[in-house]
């Protein structure tokens, strides 16, 4: 019986950006209007296969996005397997900040991976980032990029498996596994 593997991925961005919206998205399967503010952080957790059949259980850690959190965050990204960086794309200001917590990210756990998504996808009358610009911070941070909506579903499976496939692809080439 093979071992079941745990990574644990953080959900980092300023506050109301949806990263509460995405985890509940991609763990449940559902999308609530209401807006809640997490304290702290919030941990769920979902169980999927790799291609090789391989189980893992992602441990996804939801962290507050407000400022005097900061500090607090610090302890809490010990451990990360990956990242997923998360913006508003109604709120430019969201997608600035993203360096920020890739700089605490990398400050704690060097050279993990990370994506960024740029989420609320579909406020496509409301959008002040565009593709151009998420381009543009993921070249700075070296990483990739996807649009989401955690209200239609949008792209947030595809994140997730993206993020995974990347931890395992850096996971294996330091466990002499491919």
């Amino acid at each position: 019986m093979a071992r079941i593997i745990q990574k644990k991925i953080c959900m980092l961005g300023d506050f109301a950006v949806g990263k509460t919206s995405l985890v509940r998205r991609f763990v449940e399967g559902r999308f609530d209007d209401r807006y809640l503010s997490t304290i702290g952080v919030k941990v769920s957790r979902r169980r999927v296969l790799l291609p090789g059949g391989q189980e893992v259980h992602l441990l996804i850690w939801d962290l507050a996005g407000s400022e005097e959190f900061v500090d607090v965050q610090q302890n809490y990204l010990l451990g990360a397997a990956g990242a997923l960086l998360v913006c508003d794309l109604t709120r430019q200001s969201t997608l600035e900040s993203l360096e920020r917590y890739a700089r605490q990210l990398d400050s704690i756990t060097p050279g993990v991976p990370l994506l960024i998504l740029g989420n609320k996808k579909d406020l496509t009358e409301a959008r002040q980032v565009s593709g151009g610009n998420l381009e543009t911070m993921a070249q700075r941070l070296r990483t990739t990029w996807f649009t989401t909506s955690a209200k239609t579903g949008e792209n947030v499976e595809q994140a997730f498996s993206d993020l995974t496939a990347r931890i395992f692809a850096e996971w294996g080439s330091h466990h002499g596994r491919r």
